[in-house]
């Protein structure tokens, strides 16, 4: 088994800056992600690539 360690992220809510339930890492890639924040209880449409998240549409 590999022993490497991979960085990960906990996604804020780009809205209310509250922590969200989603988790990615440095290799993950995510389109059109409707990220949905259980504090102020609206979904955003978000992309993830290298660590970086853009905000891609609001719904």
């Amino acid at each position: 088994m590999n022993n490497t360690s991979k960085t990960s992220l906990w996604i804020q809510c780009p809205i209310c800056q509250g922590k969200t339930r989603t988790r990615v890492y440095d290799d993950t890639v995510l389109l059109n992600f409707p990220l949905y924040c259980p504090k102020c209880k609206k979904e955003i449409l978000i992309n993830v690539v290298d660590l970086k998240m853009v905000i891609s549409q609001k719904r």
